[in-house]
């Protein structure tokens, strides 16, 4: 989710739009769902709404369930006032269409005061439901998000130890030390309606970043705390 992951995934990796040369092309212009999720994907990576919701509304028609949650993180980038309720609705379809991308994406806005009323339980169940299955990538990002709610202790208690095994269970299934720098950067900047900034919490989870041997996490507590 741009805004999510900094902004729930949700951090997708940027990519230069203009190198974009997809193996998916070619079967998503054949019509095949899938390859048109993958390159929808593709260009939401590229920080191009555009061409990832032209190519997922296209996966979605087709009932790729995936494309439908791509659709909520879509449309939570837009600055309609409501656009964390009509992504909800979006992500509500995806997880009963079976996506476990939806079970992230629903629990990134259920714990967002700009969908309404928060629903951290059910948010939590969705994300261990999501954490469970370790071979799909979402499970890096179910543990990530578990992370960060015991982390920061708003509807539910903060638990440190915690939200640091779910930083651990995810690393080990991306990279050593970076979930808690993602953290550390969240609690640094804040989110609306979620993360409120806290320099504290930023630099305790950037530290412990920096002690699992993640180089950037290191560069940004040095960054935040003045050395």
């Amino acid at each position: 989710m741009k805004s999510l992951l900094l902004a729930l995934c949700l951090l997708p990796l940027m990519v230069n739009a203009d190198e974009i040369d997809s193996p998916w092309l070619k079967q998503a212009q054949a019509g095949d769902r899938r390859a048109q999720y993958y390159l929808a994907d593709t260009w939401y990576s590229a920080d191009d709404m555009q061409q990832a919701s032209f190519w997922a509304q296209k996966s979605a028609a087709q009932g790729d369930a995936d494309a439908l949650a791509l659709l909520a993180q879509i449309t939570l980038n837009s600055p309609d006032a409501n656009s964390y309720l009509h992504a909800r609705q979006q992500a509500e379809q995806a997880v009963k269409a079976g996506s476990p991308r939806g079970l992230v994406v629903l629990a990134r806005i259920l714990v967002n005061t700009r969908a309404g009323k928060t629903d951290y339980p059910r948010a939590i169940s969705l994300l261990e439901q999501a954490a469970k299955n370790d071979e799909n990538d979402s499970a890096v990002d179910a543990q990530m998000l578990l992370g960060l709610i015991y982390a920061n202790g708003i509807g539910v208690a903060e638990d440190d130890q915690q939200a640091t095994q779910w930083f651990k269970h995810s690393s080990m299934l991306s990279r050593t030390g970076y979930a808690e720098y993602w953290a550390g950067m969240l609690f640094s900047q804040g989110e609306h309606g979620f993360i409120t900034p806290n320099k504290q919490k930023a630099l305790q989870w950037l530290n412990l970043s920096c002690s699992e041997g993640f180089d950037t996490g290191c560069e940004a507590f040095d960054q935040l705390s003045g050395h």
